[in-house]
């Protein structure tokens, strides 16, 4: 899942990013409010932490623009611990309100909180649209043409976040992140042979895939 960071302090930004990531999630960023709006509309943005104090909009600003067209989470983050301030945000639109300064676990835990108030029960299994490959999400179960399929942790972590957001494409380094965290040091080409493993399960014709498709260059996406 994707998580857009807004805030002005490069420090804070720098390590909110770090423990996303290490918690499996793809994070994009900017210190800017205007630009936050345009990445939420163009981006698939899964949720959004808001700083309150921005240079070119207030963060409540940009929440009440963002809410006229998306129904994205908002997590405000902000230096202002007033009732008034809390209230007023809350009424705004935001899902929740964290004050600076905060624990960076705190953060990811609020954050995987309100993401798991977001999906519904039946959002719990993502099927392909012709129906032959079924991924359960909270039992980590997956089926393809009926039949139940075994992966490696890892495995199945990669064909989440693509089967999530089809058509998407993800670089090698965005997939290590998110399956292994941004401590993790091995070459890049490792996903290749993880990747190639899943189509041997998962596609009809593995040297011909239907449904893991390479990006040239790019990546990998889910078609």
């Amino acid at each position: 899942m994707k998580v857009l960071v807004v805030d002005d302090e490069p420090k804070i930004v720098e390590i909110v990013t770090a423990y996303l990531q290490k918690a499996g999630y793809m994070v994009e960023s900017t210190d800017s409010g205007t630009q936050a709006l345009a990445m939420a509309q163009s981006h698939d943005v899964d949720l959004v932490v808001l700083d309150l104090m921005l240079p070119d909009m207030n963060g409540l600003e940009v929440a009440q623009l963002l809410r006229e067209t998306r129904h994205v989470p908002i997590i405000m983050l902000t230096a202002r611990s007033s009732e008034a301030d809390v209230i007023k945000g809350l009424r705004t639109g935001a899902d929740d309100y964290i004050i600076k300064p905060f624990s960076p676990r705190i953060l990811v835990a609020r954050v995987e909180s309100v993401l798991r108030r977001q999906v519904p029960n039946h959002a719990d299994e993502i099927c392909t649209d012709d129906g032959k490959i079924k991924v359960n999400l909270m039992t980590r179960e997956v089926r393809c043409h009926g039949e139940t399929i075994e992966l490696t942790k890892t495995e199945f972590d990669l064909l989440e976040v693509m089967i999530r957001h089809p058509k998407q494409i993800f670089s090698r380094e965005q997939l290590i992140q998110t399956t292994r965290g941004i401590d993790y040091e091995g070459m890049d080409r490792m996903i290749d042979s993880h990747i190639k493993n899943l189509r041997k399960k998962l596609e009809v014709d593995p040297k011909s895939p239907h449904y893991i498709k390479t990006a040239t260059g790019s990546g990998y996406f889910f078609y």
